[in-house]
């Protein structure tokens, strides 16, 4: 939404400019300098603190279902049981260009097993994205999922 204001504030700014300057009025503020007004999560600076909610239930271990708050920023905080590994976790995902939390493709085949019951989900913000991701353990490829983010998750084999 941000987005979509600072852009058509700019057009209209650049052709408010424009039009003056073609009529032989008096020029506009001239050509706008580029500035990064919306930065890309791979320019965002190193000091943004991620903020993620991460809700556990039917684990079958009782101190691993609840809701937990989990900041990775220049120190591992909140109130996540193993927060400095979750967060060099998904440091790691994040220096190798994956998305942890990007679902399975639907056109991917799975493996007909069953890992449990465990479901969890994932929102708040990472890398200057929006999270709100789901998780089971209803098929090798979910399960795999939950695995790749263990220790975010807890481990429930």
């Amino acid at each position: 939404m941000l987005r979509s204001l600072v852009l058509a504030t700019l057009a209209t700014l650049a052709a408010t400019t424009t039009t003056a300057a073609g009529l032989g009025g008096v020029g506009g503020v001239g050509p706008l300098p580029s500035l990064p007004l919306l930065s890309s999560p791979d320019t965002l600076p190193d000091t943004l603190t991620d903020t993620l909610t991460v809700t556990i239930t039917k684990s079958g271990h009782r101190n691993a279902d609840g809701t937990f708050e989990l900041e990775c920023g220049d120190k591992p905080g909140g109130t996540h049981p193993a927060a400095a590994r979750a967060c060099a976790r998904l440091d790691g995902h994040a220096e190798a260009g994956r998305n942890p939390f990007a679902p399975v493709a639907k056109d991917r085949i799975c493996s007909l097993q069953h890992g449990g019951p465990a479901t969890a989900r994932i929102t708040g913000q990472w890398r200057g994205r929006t999270v709100d991701a789901r998780f089971s353990r209803a098929d090798g490829c979910e399960i795999e999922r939950w695995e790749n983010l263990e220790p975010v998750l807890p481990h429930v084999r």
